[in-house]
């Protein structure tokens, strides 16, 4: 059959082609060999198999705290949405890629056609007639059926990559929306872990300030009693009176601290604010983190930071659209068939004789478009470079936060550290006061001054502590790393 005789054309076309376009290059990067505040208090430097510990939050020692991570990774609406887009992404890659294979359709049916007597082709055959007797001959017939089957071959032949690139950049994409996700996963779960801290420090800070108006409402007493005894002053108990609506005042918007943390858990985790509630109605103290951070090694964040690895990416996929663009420019091939069986009768579908078919090879070539191709490639090339430049900007920002981090996680230390031993000095004082205003050697000034110092040394040891917190939170995620589950 002639179509295998158009075969061995064809693959001598093919094996002529070759892919145009630059390759890509991952960047190289120079990196310091360490932080410039890896030696902070509570952190590890160096290389460290425990780096990309992805439950570091565990060392809160918190329960709770443990099964909203759990379930915020498993139910928050967010990465249900993230993970439909990587179908998506993975659906668009796959459809780029058929375009490799050849398109082939199957088609069956039956067909019936009249030729008109006056066609100006066919008509004369139609009616042509025997010059010596008169009779119709018959050449044609006006009116023809036929049954049909065959099937449609079409497919380009790939033979400068644009095919190819277009699909690698596809798959890149595809790889970005996995990143994304896990970039989301490391976003909600540091907003879990930032919320219920929060919480529980408006709770415990609720608890102190309680805890302070039991003890001013005692202090009031005595004043009183004093005053009863001609002991004290009318200006002492209206002190006493201004220190407990003071304190007191504290504690609705503390409350209000409380119920606004719940909330936004809530709605990290895809609940109902009742359900929210339900969940975190008991009270508990602000959890310490026990364990010690892996800070590794500088050129570890390339790997592990999920901005870094986005942007590299995008040069990746767009250094494979600008060769595409580039490869647009060629020529393109394309190869069809259509092979297929046609009969007038349905019996004789299948038989041999009905066999039927029809090949061709063609090339199209765009040899003028007014500059557009020259312009696109243009347009790819500034795209690329663009993204060069986001990529460098990416890492040295990613460099600054976890020095500023670093330095921020040590200082917090020490501030705990400073305020933990000012809450136990203002107790004593405190203590001192009263027991010297009982005696009367001491005026009800140094009892209110001893109070307020105490109050307010308490309030800013769990303020500390939140701190802290929350810098170990934003430097796990500065460092980056796997924070998803399962």
């Amino acid at each position: 059959m002639k179509l295998f005789k158009i075969a061995p054309i064809a693959m001598a076309i093919l094996m002529s082609g070759c892919a145009v376009g630059p390759d890509y290059q991952a960047p190289t990067t120079t990196l310091d060999s360490e932080y410039l505040y890896q030696d902070t208090a509570g952190t590890i430097a160096g290389e460290r198999s425990d780096i990309n510990d992805n439950a570091w939050w565990t060392k809160f020692n918190d329960p709770v705290l443990d099964q909203l991570v759990a379930d915020a990774q498993n139910q928050a609406i967010p990465l249900k949405i993230a993970a439909q887009r990587i179908k998506m992404a993975q659906s668009y890659q796959a459809a780029i890629e058929s375009f490799k294979v050849p398109t082939v359709n199957l088609g069956a049916g039956f067909g019936n056609f009249q030729i008109s007597e006056n066609d100006p082709l066919l008509g004369t055959a139609i009616t042509a007639k025997n010059p010596a007797t008169g009779e119709d001959l018959g050449l044609v017939d006006d009116n023809n059926s036929a049954f049909f089957a065959g099937a449609t071959i079409a497919w380009e032949a790939d033979l400068f990559g644009r095919i190819d690139r277009q699909a690698n950049a596809a798959a890149i994409r595809a790889e970005q929306m996995v990143i994304m996700r896990e970039g989301l996963v490391t976003l909600i779960t540091s907003d879990v872990i930032h919320n219920y801290l929060q919480l529980r420090g408006a709770q415990e800070r609720k608890q102190i300030a309680l805890h302070t108006v039991e003890d001013q409402q005692r202090t009031l007493e005595l004043v009183q009693l004093m005053v009863k005894s001609g002991y004290g002053s009318k200006l002492d108990e209206a002190r006493a009176k201004a220190m407990l609506a003071a304190t007191k005042s504290v504690i609705p918007q503390l409350e209000i601290a409380a119920n606004v943390h719940k909330q936004r858990l809530a709605i990290l985790l895809g609940e109902t604010p009742k359900q929210g509630e339900q969940r975190l109605s008991e009270v508990m103290p602000l959890p310490n983190f026990t364990g010690i951070v892996p800070i590794g090694l500088p050129a570890d964040l390339l790997n592990r930071r999920p901005d870094i690895r986005i942007a590299e990416r995008e040069m990746a996929a767009l250094n494979e659209e600008r060769a595409a663009a580039i490869a647009a420019q060629y020529p393109k091939v394309f190869l069809t068939g259509a092979p297929g069986v046609l009969a007038e009768d349905f019996d004789d579908l299948f038989s041999g004789d009905s066999v039927a078919w029809a090949g061709s090879i063609g090339v199209s070539w765009n040899v003028f478009d007014g500059g557009r191709g020259d312009a696109i490639v243009e347009m790819q090339e500034a795209r690329f470079d663009s993204s060069v430049l986001s990529y460098q900007h990416s890492v040295i920002a990613a460099f600054g936060e976890v020095e500023t981090l670093l330095q921020g996680y040590g200082h917090s230390q020490q501030y705990v550290k400073l305020v933990s031993e000012a809450e136990t000095e203002t107790t004593n004082a405190v203590n001192k006061a009263k027991s010297l205003y009982k005696a009367g050697l001491s005026d009800y000034l140094s009892i209110l001054d001893a109070q307020r110092q105490e109050n307010m040394i308490k309030d800013r040891v769990v303020a500390a502590k939140l701190q802290t917190a929350h810098m170990t939170i934003g430097l796990h995620k500065a460092l980056g790393g796997n924070w998803q589950l399962n």
